[in-house]
């Protein structure tokens, strides 16, 4: 059987998950500023939990963004380093799809306009549908003003708000069925849409393991 190891630092949350022998293992923090402390503990934790040694494991994935930047890199430098000391492939996933994973998981959502703040005024924006289990992007993922996102020219039926970014709600142009404000996304979702990744052969050698921001700025230009 496959054993994936999955980690993501891209928001305040910091989360790992492993699958071995068909069980599924995680841990979840949400500790703002914490995430380089905490990662690789948490990652020991786990395995040890599992009684799975590291090199057992086949491949890593990680949330690629967008996100935080700092975020991002930190689980970027992380699994890089695993990978290429193990020589394991990896699997970079979008944050944006792993919030539509859990709100399908924890809320039994079927459609999600997945958001999470960028700051700056902005939204990273995606919407997903679910098909055989896995939630799917529709469109393509982006970073916009929360007054001009949108949903899919052929949405139908109810949409869920999952993600940070709708506490823009205000602003945003859409109006969902049900707003997950607080949603934040879980290494455990992550880890089901790798799976999805590993058996359509998507992984990726360790030096393609990079950020996604959606965004060519990183910080606020000087006036």
């Amino acid at each position: 059987m496959t054993t994936l190891l999955a980690l993501d630092t891209a928001t305040e949350a910091c989360s790992v998950a492993l699958l071995h022998e068909g069980r599924v293992y995680s841990h979840y923090e949400v500790i703002p500023r914490l995430h380089a402390q905490r990662l690789l503990p948490m990652i020991q934790d786990l395995l040890a939990e599992a009684g799975v040694a590291l090199s057992a494991v086949e491949a890593i994935a990680f949330g690629r963004g967008p996100g935080a930047f700092t975020g991002v890199r930190i689980a970027v430098g992380v699994v890089q380093g695993l990978a290429f000391a193990l020589q394991r492939p990896v699997l970079p996933i979008s944050n944006l799809a792993v919030l539509a994973q859990r709100a399908h998981r924890e809320h039994g959502a079927v459609q999600v306009a997945a958001a999470i703040d960028a700051r700056m005024d902005e939204v990273y924006w995606g919407c997903y549908r679910l098909e055989q289990g896995e939630m799917r992007l529709v469109g393509s993922e982006a970073v916009l003003p929360p007054e001009t996102v949108c949903l899919p020219r052929d949405a139908q039926g109810d949409w869920f708000g999952a993600g940070t970014g709708w506490g823009y709600a205000e602003r945003l142009s859409v109006a969902p069925v049900v707003q997950y404000a607080g949603m934040l996304p879980h290494a455990e979702d992550l880890l089901r849409l790798a799976e999805y990744a590993w058996q359509r052969g998507e992984a990726v050698e360790a030096e393609h393991a990079q950020p996604v921001y959606l965004r060519d700025k990183v910080a606020t230009p000087k006036v």
